[in-house]
């Protein structure tokens, strides 16, 4: 990769500044694991059951989610960001015959009928 930058700039092509900052950005962000995210569907899954009395959750809805992250200097910070409920769980509905004994069990303690 090295040698076709340089390739590159020897006639003239030079990268865009605003596409390695993008890139810099997309790889400097944590990936969450599958694990994690399962995790982060049950949180949003828990609170939209909680509040509606019922886990019929539309393909559209996007669940509030606090979580802590770390801040620019480190301190930790409160931050909301929008799960998308209703597409994590037609996802999870879709890929059911993958998910294990255990995952199809917190999905049935909220409700969820085809779990």
């Amino acid at each position: 990769e090295a040698d076709q930058r340089d390739l590159l700039s020897a006639v003239g092509i030079e990268a865009d500044p605003e596409l390695v900052a993008a890139k810099a950005a997309a790889a400097a962000k944590p990936t969450v694991s599958r694990t994690d995210r399962f995790q982060q569907g049950l949180a949003a899954l828990a609170a939209f059951v909680e509040r509606e009395r019922h886990p019929r959750v539309p393909r559209p809805h996007k669940e509030p989610l606090e979580t802590v992250e770390a801040g620019p200097g480190g301190e930790e910070q409160m931050v909301v960001s929008h799960f998308a409920l209703g597409t994590w769980l037609n996802n999870q509905k879709a890929r059911r015959a993958k998910l294990s004994p255990g995952q199809l069990a917190q999905l049935a303690e909220h409700g969820v009928e085809w779990a």
